[in-house]
């Protein structure tokens, strides 16, 4: 085994410990998080109702006499090619290369797949890209359903373990060029993200279908910084908010603790930027109510509505990916599995500025088409508090106008 291939073994298998010694048993919604870093810091966080099932000689992981070694029918031409992955050939190529030791090290014991790593890794894409189901899958690829199956989940692993850090909540000093682009964008400074939620759906049985609660906090670029999901679709955005990692890492100030900066003699913290599904906190600014037209208040939440842009494209271009676009028969913890990935994906995509799976849908548009539950005017917090928060929103307000 060359050194490449024994370092992501052991990255691999250390990950895997991490993961199981910070699952918490205790949670209060009988669930399981994954907190990929320290409390101090709010990553891709997935809740799922049901602990990891151990291997079993029952399971329908795949059996070495239907398994062959084969070419990997992976499309030629370029559109088929961003139809098939949502990326360019390019970046297939460098993901592949990236995933080879830790897509071919996990296989079943005494069972090797003797796939080539393309063809896993076309296997996994393809299943997110397009939601085919696995009979489509297995039938495009030649391969069994029961390979197909083991590829696909064995992809999503290996991004939500290995690769979570590529959703990762900037670092104080990194949070810099966050602000600055906002305040590029509209004039308004010390903002930090934008805080969105959106649901996802998951069939039951044939006829019955069920939400998935995913909350994210992307920059203007739509880069993803934050997200967790797992949530009951039927819970508000403040329910959802309250019960994250997220909020807990802010409100014990182990996030956005960087020192405030002055307007007009008030003090002005880090904070995000939301909806009227969320609470009105110091942190978090949501729009005025029915504001005069051509006054402060219409000129902040003119500014506001430019930055909420970013994560309605984020979530727009989440659901091109074929197996978050349309209800399908997974069990919950499969579709938290599919969110994490392809949100790790989209995250890949930007930075390798492959816009392939980006939404080009204009700004009106995407604000038309949002489907996001509003409980508008929905808080949980003291006078104090409240008080504090409609003297940051009147300064920034007032910045709003001069900008």
């Amino acid at each position: 085994m060359d050194n490449r291939a024994l370092a992501a073994l052991l990255s691999s298998l250390l990950s895997e410990f991490l993961l199981l010694f910070l699952i918490s048993p205790d949670s209060p919604f009988n669930s399981l998080f994954f907190p990929f870093l320290s409390t101090s810091q709010t990553t891709l966080s997935l809740l799922s109702n049901t602990r990891k099932r151990s291997r079993s000689p029952e399971s329908d992981e795949p059996t070495p006499n239907k398994l062959g070694r084969h070419d990997s029918p992976i499309p030629r031409n370029p559109d088929s090619f961003k139809l098939c992955f949502k990326m360019t050939s390019s970046t297939f190529e460098w993901l592949s290369a990236l995933l080879e030791p830790l897509l071919e090290c996990r296989d079943p014991v005494n069972s090797p797949l003797n796939l080539p790593v393309e063809t896993r890794l076309g296997i996994g894409l393809f299943r997110l890209a397009t939601g085919s189901d696995y009979l489509d899958v297995s039938r495009r690829f030649q391969v069994s359903e029961p390979v197909a199956r083991f590829c696909v989940k064995q992809f999503c692993r290996v991004l939500c373990t290995n690769f979570r850090f590529w959703v990762g909540f900037p670092t104080p000093n990194e949070l810099g060029p966050v602000t600055e682009s906002f305040e590029t964008l509209t004039g308004l400074p010390n903002c930090c993200g934008v805080i969105h939620c959106t649901r996802f759906k998951i069939l039951k049985n044939e006829s019955m279908e069920e939400q998935i609660a995913a909350q994210f906090v992307v920059d203007s670029s739509s880069k993803i910084l934050s997200i967790v999901a797992g949530f009951n679709g039927k819970k508000g955005n403040h329910l959802v908010l309250k019960s994250s990692t997220l909020y807990k890492d802010i409100q014990s100030n182990n996030l956005l603790n960087s020192p405030p900066i002055d307007i007009d003699g008030v003090s002005i913290p880090q904070y995000l930027i939301g909806d009227k599904g969320y609470p009105f906190l110091p942190w978090l600014m949501v729009p005025f109510d029915q504001p005069v037209v051509n006054s402060h208040e219409d000129d902040f939440n003119s500014a506001h509505d430019l930055m909420m842009v970013s994560g309605f494209r984020t979530v727009d271009s989440l659901k091109k990916w074929g197996v978050l676009s349309k209800p399908i028969r997974v069990e919950m913890k499969t579709m938290v599995g599919y969110i994490g990935a392809c949100s790790i994906l989209h995250n890949a995509l930007l930075m390798r500025e492959d816009y392939s799976s980006l939404s080009g849908r204009s700004d009106e548009c995407l604000r038309d088409t949002d489907n996001t539950q509003d409980h508008g005017g929905i808080g949980f917090e003291d006078d104090l508090v409240e008080e504090k928060s409609f003297e940051i929103r009147s300064a920034l307000a007032t910045r709003a106008r001069r900008c």
